[in-house]
């Protein structure tokens, strides 16, 4: 397992906490604290988008008949993971997850409890990697078949000079046509400059972390080439919600389900 330093917070972490998580470090809780100060509705937010991405496979599952998931940016196991609701609905489903945390890595016997009819694998890799991403999940899936593709969350820890569209453009194409791929993205246009500002500053303090909040807009380039699935690019709270939920807010987060053509 990679080496960390427990005193310096990352995300997957601080989400955990902001979650209700326990596998988090004094670090992680401070500086969870410390934002949700600055964006007091931010535990709205989290929850929100993990109800999100449960929705999601959820319908790409039942109604899509997809049976391959990637999900890349997992963060630490906590309930309705991919693979859980995933194989529910079909337990032949595989899921390939991905992360570049080690501590989600300890996690990696839970992520990978399959159902003996499905399959669930786990790769150490960094999104900016996408050939690797690709090379190892192809050991567990194939990509003669739709995947769908699942960015929850993390593309916003992508900065501009990395080109996260280009990064997303090259899994997708190498994916065929009938795969989908599921993104939630901060907001630019969701949040004021002095948060943002606040937000980022906070953010610095996280292991190689750099917020870089996108608007509706660049949100939407990222489906380009897809055709998106109804009602489009929406906060992540708005996404085909399940009724009486009970939660009301506004979040913090554009998301959106496309097909690739």
């Amino acid at each position: 397992m990679s080496e960390f330093d427990s005193s310096v917070p990352h995300i997957a972490r601080v989400y955990d906490y902001w979650l209700g998580g326990k596998d988090n470090f004094a670090a992680d809780r401070e500086l969870g604290e410390r934002t949700l100060q600055a964006y007091p509705n931010l535990v709205f937010s989290v929850r929100a988008n993990r109800a999100f991405l449960a929705r999601t496979v959820r319908f790409l599952t039942a109604d899509m008949g997809i049976r391959q998931f990637v999900d890349i940016g997992t963060g630490i196991p906590t309930a309705n993971n991919t693979h859980q609701v995933a194989q529910r609905v079909a337990p032949d489903c595989r899921i390939v997850y991905v992360d570049n945390d080690p501590i989600v890595l300890s996690h990696a016997r839970a992520l990978l409890a399959s159902s003996p009819e499905g399959a669930c694998a786990y790769i150490d890799a960094d999104l900016r990697d996408p050939e690797k991403i690709l090379a190892e999940a192809a050991h567990t899936l194939d990509f003669t078949k739709p995947v769908a593709v699942t960015l929850i969350s993390i593309l916003h820890a992508i900065p501009d000079d990395d080109d996260p569209h280009a990064i997303v453009a090259t899994v997708m194409d190498a994916l065929p046509s009938g795969s989908y791929l599921a993104v939630s993205h901060m907001g630019s246009d969701l949040i004021s400059q002095q948060r943002q500002q606040e937000m980022k500053d906070i953010g610095s303090r996280m292991s190689q972390q750099q917020f870089s909040y996108r608007t509706r807009e660049q949100g939407a380039r990222f489906f380009a080439g897809m055709d998106l699935v109804e009602p489009g690019l929406v906060r992540v709270e708005e996404w085909r919600p399940d009724p009486g939920t009970g939660d009301t807010g506004e979040s913090s987060l554009w998301c959106a389900v496309g097909r690739k053509r």
